[in-house]
């Protein structure tokens, strides 16, 4: 049996001793698998996210990230972790306004220690498969919302993770913009990249992934294909084939 990208036992986090918002949640996520993570607000969509990316600790349970115990990771060993593991994709993109949408996209790379020849060249392949690459010298604020959300995925992928972890990505973006990364995302994992979507919006959910996990005060309330949605309590391209292995 393969190894699980992610591997979630017995995870509890609190804050501020007001009630957990994660509580006791258990969840695998194998290699290949396109994972869409619902819940209304509040429901520890961003906390199960956070831990995942090792930028937040459990108070109980353990956190397995292809192989390793990201809970265990001190501050620089699960940077470095992260810088290599795995490509996170945000709402409001984090792109660097001062920098080109080229050096955007290198950096991770450099960070991780390629030369500045690879990071670019690696840079220039993902914008042009992604259909940016007239912008690779143009500044963030220059493109469309649609277009940054595509360089971050670039960014994203520049040093080929195992996890590709995407929160809301499509909520700051208008209706085509939406559906064209929601295309971009349903590609990417038909070509083999893993991916965890964190979302409130289910027909985005059932468009671009293959089983959702609904969250409910903290708790998995629910488990269910993406094309059948899970039923629980209720709430109180080839192109890209390369790029994804």
């Amino acid at each position: 049996m393969t190894t699980p990208v992610i591997e979630l036992r017995d995870v509890s986090r609190g804050y501020d001793g007001g009630p957990p918002a994660l509580d006791d949640v258990s969840l695998t996520v194998r290699p290949g698998e396109a994972v869409a993570i619902l819940g209304p607000s509040g429901s520890g969509k961003s906390t199960l996210l956070n831990l995942i990316a090792g930028l937040d600790r459990p108070d109980a349970g353990t956190v397995t990230v292809d192989g390793v115990r990201v809970d265990t990771l001190g501050e620089a060993a699960s940077a470095r972790f992260r810088r290599a593991k795995i490509g996170m994709v945000f709402q409001f993109f984090n792109l660097l306004d001062d920098l080109t949408v080229e050096d955007n996209v290198a950096l991770p790379a450099r960070m991780a220690g390629r030369s500045r020849g690879a990071a670019h060249r690696r840079a220039a392949e993902l914008l042009q498969s992604l259909g940016v690459d007239r912008h690779a010298d143009a500044y963030p604020g220059r493109l469309s919302g649609g277009e940054r959300q595509r360089v971050a995925v670039a960014r994203a992928l520049v040093n080929r993770p195992a996890l590709l972890l995407a929160d809301e990505p499509t909520g700051a973006l208008d209706t085509a913009a939406g559906e064209a990364v929601r295309d971009l995302l349903t590609e990417l994992n038909a070509a083999g990249q893993t991916v965890v979507l964190v979302t409130h919006d289910l027909a985005l959910a059932q468009s671009c992934t293959t089983r959702t996990v609904r969250l409910v005060d903290g708790r998995v309330a629910a488990e269910g294909s993406a094309e059948r949605p899970a039923e629980g309590p209720a709430e109180g391209h080839t192109v890209m084939a390369e790029e994804a292995r």
